[in-house]
C-alpha cells in the first residue's frame, strides 16, 4: 500500500488531455472508497482484525457486509484505484498488483470463516459478491 503512495509520485504522469478529467473522476473514487472501507470497518467493530483469521465475535452481515462479503477491501482497492488515477500509471499499476493478492488473501479468509462460522455458507448464497457488487 505504501508503494502505492510512492508510485503516484514517480513518471510517467498521465497525458496533458487525460489528467484533469482523471484527477477528477480518481478524486471522487477515492473518496467513494475510502467512505465504503471506514463504513465497513465500522459495522466490523471489535471483530475488525487485519489478520485473515477471524476473532471469533460472530459473522458480521448488516451494513455493507450485506451488499458485498469483503467490503473493507471492495473499499481499499476503490481509494487506492482513485489515488492511481489521480497521480499517475505506476500506481494503478500497483493497485492492480495489489487486488490480486487481497484476492489470495480473501480465499484464505473465505475457508477460515466457514470453519468459524457455521452460517456462512448461507451468507455467502445469500450475499454472492466478494468484491464488487453484482460481479465478484
Amino acid at each position: 500500500m505504501a508503494a502505492i503512495i510512492v508510485a503516484g509520485f514517480l513518471p510517467p504522469a498521465w497525458p496533458d488531455g487525460a489528467q484533469d478529467p482523471l484527477r477528477a473522476i480518481g478524486a471522487v473514487i477515492a473518496v467513494a472508497g475510502l467512505a465504503f472501507a471506514v463504513w465497513a470497518a465500522r459495522s466490523l467493530g471489535s471483530a475488525l482484525t487485519p489478520f485473515p483469521k477471524p476473532l471469533g465475535t460472530g459473522l458480521v452481515t448488516r451494513g455493507p457486509f450485506a451488499i458485498v462479503r469483503h467490503p473493507i477491501y471492495t473499499g481499499g482497492l476503490a481509494f487506492f484505484a482513485g489515488y492511481a488515477l489521480f497521480r499517475s500509471a505506476p500506481a494503478l499499476v500497483l493497485t492492480v498488483v495489489l487486488g490480486l493478492l487481497w484476492v489470495g488473501k480473501i480465499g484464505v479468509e473465505e475457508r477460515l470463516l466457514a470453519s468459524a462460522y457455521d452460517g456462512y455458507a448461507a451468507y455467502c448464497r445469500r450475499v454472492r459478491s466478494r468484491l464488487i457488487p453484482f460481479i465478484y
